[in-house]
């Protein structure tokens, strides 16, 4: 297979991610931030690492939390710049408002809440360490995965308010919500996800899976969830009300002796791509069943990967710090 590109950067890849100009950027556990299409790189944790990523609220530029207790905005034309400081903090989760200049990240038990036009901030303890977050589509409430479920904040109200808490027992360590804003789903510390329906707290468990949850992904305008996890990236419906209540995943390309690492969806279109443990990608057009090798041959495991928005591009990278774009032919 010929890439449009591929380099080698020596250090593990955190996150590949497109900005809303479709600009590739790549996080780096040395603590560079590279931009592939124009070859600039920036040193955003000198004598760091990057442990998070995420797209800043403008679309441009990407926000990295680092074992140096920072939160960086890096752009490709401005470089590197502090958005906050927590010495002796581990910033190993972020999250962004999809609507509002927002933006949360937490360190422990702790959740720091920065409004980037107010230049306000506010902090939420919790009882445990919150491994993930995630905001509604309007930016109102923030929830955290924590031990015993997901505690649920209003994002813009002060630290003194009473949370809900939607509980089930076990740790949560990943989340995402359905862009409708109408289901919030964890993924576990054993091997199942756990959902809730938001309108009645319901909930839904999702089990079945023989290895941890450690990507999950909505794509097709909300649809469908994509999950590691399986020997082939397991999908869930969310075509009814009741979300994927009583209807079965499906597993796509399941690979025998390897393992899916993590998957990627496009926004809007039933195109899905998964990354496995044993340094393969494969890209697939659910409505046709057709999959499509775009790395075939076996190496490092694929720790990084994503789908452009006009789903013409895939950016992944892997363990060993190679980082790759696949282009279809148009």
């Amino acid at each position: 297979m010929t890439f449009a590109y591929q380099k080698s950067f020596d250090s593990y890849v955190v996150d590949a991610l497109f900005d809303a100009l479709d600009e590739p950027v790549v996080a780096l556990g040395d603590g560079r931030v590279v931009f592939p299409d124009s070859e600039k790189e920036y040193d955003a944790h000198p004598n760091a690492g990057i442990l998070s990523a995420v797209i800043h609220p403008t679309g441009l530029g990407v926000i990295t939390g680092g074992d140096d207790g920072r939160v960086v905005w890096t752009s490709k034309d401005a470089g590197p710049i502090e958005l906050a400081a927590h010495k002796g903090a581990w910033i190993d989760v972020i999250a962004v408002a999809p609507e509002g200049q927002v933006i949360a990240y937490a360190a422990a038990k702790k959740v720091h809440v920065l409004d980037l036009l107010k230049k306000e901030s506010k902090t939420f303890t919790h009882e445990h360490s919150v491994s993930d977050l995630c905001f509604d589509p309007k930016a109102r409430k923030l929830y955290c995965a924590t031990y015993n479920g997901v505690v649920v904040w209003f994002a813009r109200i002060d630290e003194k308010q009473k949370p809900q808490k939607l509980f089930w027992a076990g740790s949560h360590t990943k989340i995402a919500m359905a862009p409708s804003g109408e289901f919030v789903i964890t993924a576990m510390q054993e091997n199942a996800l756990h959902g809730w329906r938001l309108k009645d707290s319901k909930d839904m468990r999702m089990g079945g899976y023989p290895a941890k949850i450690k990507s999950l992904d909505f794509f097709a305008k909300g649809k469908l969830l994509a999950t590691s996890g399986a020997n082939g990236a397991v999908v869930w419906p969310f075509l009814r009300p009741n979300g994927p209540m009583g209807e079965e995943a499906s597993e796509i390309n399941p690979l025998e002796g390897s393992m899916v690492s993590v998957v990627a969806g496009a926004a809007e279109e039933t195109i899905l791509s998964a990354g496995t443990e044993d340094g393969r990608v494969w890209l697939a057009e659910l409505q046709s069943t057709h999959v499509e090798w775009i790395k075939g041959e076996k190496g490092a495991p694929i720790t990084a990967l994503a789908i452009s928005g006009e789903a013409n591009r895939i950016l992944f990278g892997d363990e060993d710090g190679v980082v790759y774009i696949f282009e279809h032919a148009e």
